[in-house]
């Protein structure tokens, strides 16, 4: 990937892309739709059949895996902080 001197390179992924973020949280009945939503006020088409869920051994925890089709950095970063501000998040990776 070829970068030009005047514009610095800040990350080593290339947009438009599918990215996979991980959400957990504490399982609630509302999870899953509280994150679609998140989501889906940044990329309006995102189809929530690209969603893994997972819960934890002892059923206290859940995560999604959301494959997210990003055309940007700052659209993906404005992602992250939504998600990472819910109280219902715990972790985003």
């Amino acid at each position: 990937m070829a970068e030009t001197p005047s514009t610095p390179q800040e990350t080593l992924i290339e947009f438009p892309c599918n990215f996979p973020i991980k959400v957990m949280g504490e399982t609630h009945v509302d999870f899953t739709a509280v994150i679609t939503h998140i989501i889906q006020q940044h990329i309006p088409a995102f189809d929530t059949h690209l969603i893994e869920l997972r819960g934890s051994a002892g059923g206290k925890y859940i995560s999604l895996t959301c494959m997210v089709y990003v055309t940007s950095k700052p659209q993906l970063d404005a992602i992250y902080l939504a998600l990472t501000s819910h109280p219902m998040v715990k972790v985003v990776l």
